[in-house]
This record gives C-alpha cells, structure tokens and sequence, in this order.
C-alpha cells in the first residue's frame, strides 16, 4: 500500500485488484440443488462477505427472469452464506444446463462472470454478462416533475439530431420522474454533444416553473454511472430527487391504499435494528429493498424473505457501516419512507402497452406522439432493441391521472384500422403469463416461453385484458387467474413491418 498526497494531507492508496485477488484466494461456493425441495430450486451461496454482495447475487437472479419464493441470508465475520428458493414465471424448478451454468458462473466471481455464455430465460429474453458501456454510446438521465408530453419532445429532438435510442427506462412515483437512455448516433464530438444537451434543457425547462427543481445529464455512457445496473440507477436518481418526500394530503390518500408496511425495531442485544417489510408480492420486490438499503449504505447481517400467497414479508436485521443501529427515530423514519418509496417506484397504474416491431429512427418519437396526440401520459416504460426488433412496455392514462377511457382506446384502434388492413379474432389468455418486468436492453412481447421474433412475425396483434388487481396496481404471480377478456387482431402489413401490442388494463 503506498500513500498519495492529496489536499495538503497523506490519504492511503489501495490497490485496484485486491478484491479480484481476495476471490481468487477464497472464491465463492455456488451449488444449484434440485433434490431437496419438491417444488423449488435451492441456490446456494458460502464465500467471503464485502459490502453490496447481497445485492449482487439477487441482481443475477432477477435478470434471469427467476422467481425467489424464499430466501435466507446469514453472515457471521467475513463470511457470509446464502440460500434462495427459485423457480421459473411458470413455477417450475430449474432444468435447463446452460442456466445453472450462467449462475454458477456468474455467482462465483466477477472474473469468471464475463466468461459466462448468454442464455434465454423462461420468458425468451436472451441474458448476457454485463459488460463495459461503449464510448460510442450516450447517456441521458432526467429528473424532474412528471409531465405529460416530456418524453415525447424530448425524443423528437434526439431524432433531429441524427440519434437512435438503442435502450432506456422510465419510473414516476409522487409527482416525481426518471429517466435514463442511451443514445445510438455520431456525438463523439463537444461541440455537439453539448448543442444537445442545450435543447434538450430548453424542452425540460419548458415544462418547469422557475422555482421547480429538475436536472438533466447527457455524456458519454462510457464515462457515466455505466457499471451500475439500469435499475439500481433509477432508484438512485429518484431518491436523489427525494420523491419519498409527499404532500401531507397526498400521503394520507396512498396509505390508504399502500400494500407496503414498514417497521423497524432495535434488538439491543445483538446491536442490530430489526427492518420488516410487508407487502403485495410482485416481480423484483426483493431486488428493489436490497438495493436501497445497500445504496443508503447499511449492512444486512441476517434476512429472512417468504410469500405467502398474494403477501411477501421480508425481515433484515442490519448496521451502519460503522457498525451502529439506526439509533434515532428520525433515521428509522427516513429509512422507512426510503424503502416505501422503493416498493412503489417500480409499480405503474394504468394500461399497459407492448410493443415489438422492427427497429428504426425515430420510432420511440413516433409512439409517444401517438399517445400524445389521444391525450394520454405515460407512467412508466422500458424500451430497448432485440436483435432487428425495437421492443418495448409502456404505461398510460389519461393525462388527468385516470383510467383511459373505452372511447380512447377505440380511437386509437380506429386509427390503427384505418392505416392498415385488420379483422378481430378473440381468444382467452393463457393459462399462466409471466410476472416479470423485462430490463430494458432485452425486453420481449412474447408469451410462455415464445421467442419474442416469433410473436411478431405474424403481424399486429391488440390484446385487451382487463384484470383485477389490488388499488395500489401491485401484481403477483397469480394475477392471470384475474383476466376477465382477451381481443385480438391480426393485421397483414404489405410493408413487412410486425408489431405485436398488448393492453393491460390495471386498476
């Protein structure tokens, strides 16, 4: 270790490869276990502990598009072990070899991650090691109020400017939006990068009062927060933007309605404070409360996490980084505030739009302004490429906040009749449809298991599915049972263009 001079004091230098050599010395355990549980596949872990570790091991598993029933979690010195109930979106145990390999591999270290082959998940997505972020890309991230229209000019003017969104994804939660994507095109230089960003801050501003917070930045994904994962981003850029923070009235009406519940106890024997969270079960739930408590920088020492039915509970028993509960009530309020607010974030209420279609310019700009123009807001999207195809999940209502009306909707099919051919046809959903919110690099519209090519390849197809679900808009994996309707249509384009769209209706 040497010491470097740095503001007129020594500050110790640490040797960048000393994690990777640490793995190397004691490199984790990983075992896929198919025997013991009749139902579920036990993952497990045993390896050195190191701050964020948990949040690693969950990302793995949720990019794969895998279901954790149950999940326990102990750690004891500088070891740490880890066992996850799993299944797939349609309940079923893990058989497929190169999947237990992609986890084998990408749990055991870092080094060995980036070896990994990509693999396709239950739900056709294909999954790859997470790589470096290329220069030639450019990244936007946007926080500000949520207005109707934004995300809509705001592509329109990356379209004037010769860009492509390649990837990106969008939450809104109180009043409050973010929004990260990556750009495709020739900015390589300052001078236009930067003329960018300028219209791009003249839109936001537009939509801003003058005393009405919001920030906009545009660089090079290589030099921007790259390595963290797209998700973990955006609860950073929300809780950076402080949207756990509501109106008194605002606030009184969503508890009404949260399905989140927040506690946290001390247990001064062990020195820990006690964090129970119970909730709607729904995708990713577990990898949302991880993320945050890592992120606000307190260590899970022991966690125990179980479904029930439609309910998930999750107890986590942990520490400052220096080793200390969370000794004010102040601090276990904001924590339990952070922690709603990250159950929330990632749920949109209102109806849901997938769309897969072959790829070109301008096509993000071309959607929003459909929705525009019918007069709706988007709460929520994630939109990237697959291969040829541009796919993507978006979430609308009425710009007033409500639900989109039926004469809207037939509208918007009317306006869709009358560009190209069309007939009905209705069948019922499926038995089972997966639960998970797809990432927005490798976002699919297929069905149990369907390439998603595949489901777009036949031409247009317009699913209205009604279902029922809580008032908060939380789904769990049983929510399929709930479909009341399913309409189809099914469109020849001479064109040759395929795009598959389905409309979830959520209460």
């Amino acid at each position: 270790m040497e010491r470097c001079w740095a503001g007129g004091g020594y500050c110790p230098y640490f040797d960048p490869d000393y994690d990777s050599l640490t793995e190397r010395i004691n490199p984790p355990s990983v075992s896929v276990d198919n025997e013991t549980c009749v139902d579920t596949t036990l993952v497990k872990v045993d390896g050195t502990n190191k701050h964020g570790i948990l949040l690693e091991m969950v990302q793995v598993l949720t990019d794969l598009d895998l279901v954790i029933s149950k999940s326990y979690v102990s750690s004891d010195g500088g070891w740490v072990m880890d066992v996850f109930h799993v299944t797939d979106q349609f309940g079923r145990k893990l058989s497929d070899r190169s999947l237990i390999s992609y986890i084998q591999q990408s749990l055991t270290s870092t080094r060995l991650r980036g070896g990994a082959e990509p693999v396709k998940t239950c739900l056709g997505r294909v999954v790859a090691p997470p790589v470096t972020a290329s220069s030639e890309h450019t990244a936007l991230e946007l926080t500000g109020s949520d207005r109707p229209g934004i995300l809509s000019e705001l592509s329109a003017v990356i379209v004037k400017h010769g860009c492509q969104v390649v990837s990106g994804q969008a939450w809104t939660h109180n009043s409050r939006a973010a929004c990260i994507l990556y750009l495709d095109g020739q900015l390589s230089g300052g001078a236009r990068l930067r003329e960018l960003e300028d219209q791009l801050e003249h839109v936001v501003a537009a939509h801003h009062g003058p005393r009405e917070r919001w920030r906009l930045r545009l660089r090079p994904a290589a030099h921007a927060a790259s390595s963290v994962h797209t998700e973990r981003r955006l609860h950073q850029l929300m809780h950076e933007d402080r949207d756990f923070e509501e109106e008194e009235e605002e606030a009184e009406a969503t508890r009404k309605k949260m399905a989140a519940k927040v506690s946290i106890e001390s247990c001064r024997e062990k020195g820990y404070s006690v964090v129970g969270i119970r909730s709607r079960d729904r995708p990713k739930l577990l990898f949302d409360t991880v993320c945050t408590l890592t992120d606000l920088d307190y260590v899970v020492f022991h966690a125990t996490v179980s479904s029930h039915g439609p309910l998930a509970v999750q107890e986590y028993f942990i520490r400052r980084m220096d080793g200390r509960p969370l000794d004010s009530e102040a601090e276990q309020r904001r924590v339990a505030r952070c922690l709603v607010a990250a159950v929330e974030r990632r749920v949109s209420q209102g109806l849901r739009l997938k769309v897969c279609t072959p790829d070109r310019l301008g096509l993000l700009s071309e959607v929003t302004r459909v929705f525009r123009e019918h007069g709706l807001t988007m709460k929520g999207a994630e939109i990237g490429t697959l291969g040829e195809s541009a796919v993507g999940t978006f979430c609308v209502r009425d710009a007033s906040g409500g639900k989109v009306e039926t004469r809207t909707m037939d509208s918007m099919r009317k306006e869709i009749g009358e560009r190209w051919p069309w007939r009905w046809t209705t069948r019922h959903p499926g038995r089972r449809r997966g639960r998970a919110a797809a990432r927005p690099r490798q976002a699919g519209g297929a069905t149990k298991g369907e390439d998603p090519l595949s489901a777009a390849s036949s031409g247009l197809n317009l699913d209205v599915s009604p279902t029922t679900s809580d008032p908060s808009g939380l789904e769990n994996r049983n929510w399929h049972a709930q479909s009341l309707l399913s309409l189809s249509l099914s469109l020849s384009l001479s064109l040759s263009l395929s795009l598959s769209l389905s409309l979830t209706n959520i209460r």
